[in-house]
């Protein structure tokens, strides 16, 4: 089969996501037949590198060896069974080892089904906690320019404009506090300074402050300092405040530890799971939390304190044995030594850019690295010729409006890192001669 006769099998019957579909009227879709490593190969076998780990989630390269092991060992054994009630060991295992390896007030794990549906159950969590204490807290605070996914309780906690203006009243009390203007230590003490006061009026009416630890993902991968996330644990426990960090995007060694709680040594009361969970196989996603918030909703059963939230899929054993051999891959393999190597190279790679009288800035936190253009209106869509110029050349980017990022499959070589990087640079100076 050729690509045009995927791409018009599939129009004919899909509404895709993120998508005007409109735009596929002059857009070609890429039909994938298959991947290997970091590589994707359409129907005609031309390949590109997954510079966006495929959404995200992707960290140990598609088709990998070790995974597609364990999940046809699993697929032999228990493909599902329901959580409520029974339980298997895949669950059990994984819910051991995340317990192991995340902050250590973290000592439950709540199984549910993506990013999205991770937040809301973190919400509700949350507010129920406090109504289980007594107290009316259903108000809930985020950073400006955040994003939290898109069913309705997530996305009340975001900052997208295009969402909140079109759904807002779908949506759930929230208010936002600035987000630190960029990575520097004052930044961060300045947007704590806000926080505080916030706190100090409404602490009695906030249930939780959520935060993407670190890095905003949707957000144009804006980042910050550690010490926002220090300061907001301190006031948040001083003020009687849950903490969620949303680990979704920057969870399992994305931004150069484990997860972005741990560049400053702190444990939130809720910790949010997902994307590169599985390796990128299958979906899943946890909420962490504490003993001491698990046991607010130990009770009998007349007593209707019992967390109420539940998806058919929860805790699917396939999906959790991903998520172990995915584990078992950062303890083979001396994983986050190696990415902190890759990204100290592509900072000096990406170097180059700040020449460029179109680029504004170039930041980097981990495995992630973001290019952001100026002097171009959002309205132009400078970042869609620069997503067909990568596919012209090879190379999967998906540029969030005017950024530019990189957040490659671990496995990239330095050799792939070149060719992503330098492609990405051509198709950025090219803008200039339009």
């Amino acid at each position: 089969m050729k690509n045009s006769e995927m791409m018009q099998r599939d129009l004919d019957v899909i509404w895709h996501p993120c998508t005007q579909m409109k735009d596929h009227e002059s857009l070609p879709l890429v039909p994938i037949k298959s991947g290997k490593g970091v590589y994707l190969y359409d129907f005609e076998d031309n390949s590109y590198i997954d510079a966006i780990s495929s959404w995200w989630v992707n960290l140990f390269g598609h088709a990998n060896p070790y995974i597609n092991e364990k999940i046809k060992v699993q697929l032999d054994t228990l493909e599902h069974v329901l959580l409520a009630g029974f339980t298997h060991e895949p669950a059990v295992e994984l819910a051991h080892r995340l317990v192991k390896i995340t902050p250590k007030r973290l000592q439950k794990v709540f199984y549910v089904d993506n990013g999205s549906s991770a937040v809301e159950a973190a919400l509700k969590m949350s507010y129920h906690y406090h109504r289980n204490q007594g107290a009316n807290k259903s108000l809930f605070l985020s950073l400006t320019n955040s994003y939290h996914g898109e069913t309705l309780g997530a996305l009340s906690v975001g900052d997208v404009a295009l969402y909140k203006e079109t759904y807002a009243p779908l949506l759930i009390a929230n208010r936002q506090v600035p987000v630190p203007k960029d990575q520097s230590k004052e930044a961060a003490a300045e947007a704590l300074n806000e926080l505080e006061a916030v706190l100090k009026d409404d602490a009695d009416k906030i249930a939780a402050f959520i935060v993407e630890p670190l890095i905003q993902g949707a957000g144009g991968m804006h980042m910050y300092h550690p010490d926002y996330l220090a300061g907001a644990r301190v006031l948040t426990e001083r003020y009687g405040v849950h903490l969620i960090a949303d680990e979704i995007m920057t969870g399992f060694g994305r931004t150069g530890e484990m997860f972005g709680c741990d560049h400053a040594g702190i444990s939130p009361d809720f910790m949010a799971l997902s994307k590169g969970l599985t390796g990128g196989y299958l979906p899943l996603s946890v909420v962490m939390t504490t003993d001491d918030i698990y046991q607010a909703f130990y009770c009998d059963y007349n007593e209707y304190k019992a967390f109420l939230h539940s998806h058919s899929y929860t805790g699917n054993p396939l999906a959790c044995q991903a998520a172990l051999a995915t584990l078992d891959l950062f303890e083979q393999e001396d994983v986050l030594v190696q990415n902190r190597q890759k990204a100290s190279y592509i900072r000096e790679a990406t170097a180059k850019f700040m020449a460029l009288p179109n680029v504004k800035e170039v930041r980097q936190q981990g495995m992630v690295t973001a290019i952001e253009l100026k002097g171009y209106d959002v309205k132009e869509r400078i970042g869609l010729q620069i997503y067909r110029y990568g596919l012209e050349h090879g190379v999967l980017l998906r540029p969030l409006g005017n950024v530019i990022y990189f957040m490659p499959p671990y496995i990239i070589t330095y050799e792939e890192i070149d060719k992503m990087i330098d492609t990405a640079y051509e198709g950025i100076a090219l803008l200039l001669e339009a």
